[in-house]
């Protein structure tokens, strides 16, 4: 199975890199091929709401006319059978690399062709709070909103404190490992 894991986080060795290596230390650990992005590291920009009504080709022909790194990215979702989102939580919320990605989009999954590859595929979003904790299940909360409007089939949200990182990471490493059987269900 082929997985597509994108973080939202500048650091490969912080907390949140590490709640997402260790989903990918499990899936690789099961056989799985993993492809791995961070998100800050690459050219992704924001949406320009292009036209005066605030919406542009995304609404009519579900792609977006900004020349950066976002259709490459898309591209690697539709082509994966698996997704996982690790965010970093600021303000109890998306981080502003994640929520810039998914922001576009959710824009471009209104066109029913665009949707292709990306509707119903099976996917993880992890939240984690460093600092006092706080924020990590609201944002899940949020994650699981944006996900589930661009199509995807939410299969397990987790979040993370600071506090509890050690014992999160074993749990994502078993849900890495068993990432085939959350693509297998077919429950809702």
């Amino acid at each position: 199975m082929k997985i597509i894991s994108i973080v939202g986080s500048r650091s490969e060795k912080g907390q949140t890199a590490r709640a997402g290596q260790a989903f990918v230390k499990g899936a690789r650990g099961a056989g799985h091929e993993v492809k791995e992005h961070y998100l800050p590291k690459m050219h992704i920009e924001r949406c320009r709401q292009c036209e005066n009504n605030g919406w542009g080709i995304c609404r009519s022909e579900g792609k977006c006319i900004i020349e950066d790194d976002f259709a490459a990215l898309v591209d690697g979702i539709r082509s994966a059978d698996f997704a996982v989102f690790a965010n970093p939580v600021y303000f109890g919320d998306l981080s502003e690399s994640l929520k810039t990605f998914l922001d576009r989009l959710r824009r471009i999954t209104r066109v029913e062709a665009a949707t292709k590859g990306i509707a119903g595929k099976p996917a993880v979003g992890i939240s984690v709070a460093g600092g006092g904790g706080g924020g990590a299940a609201l944002c899940s909360l949020s994650m699981e909103k944006v996900l589930s409007t661009c199509g995807f089939k939410v299969v397990d949200l987790v979040p993370v404190r600071r506090q509890n990182l050690a014992v999160k990471l074993d749990i994502l490493e078993m849900t890495g490992t068993h990432a085939a059987d959350y693509a297998a269900s077919k429950d809702e």
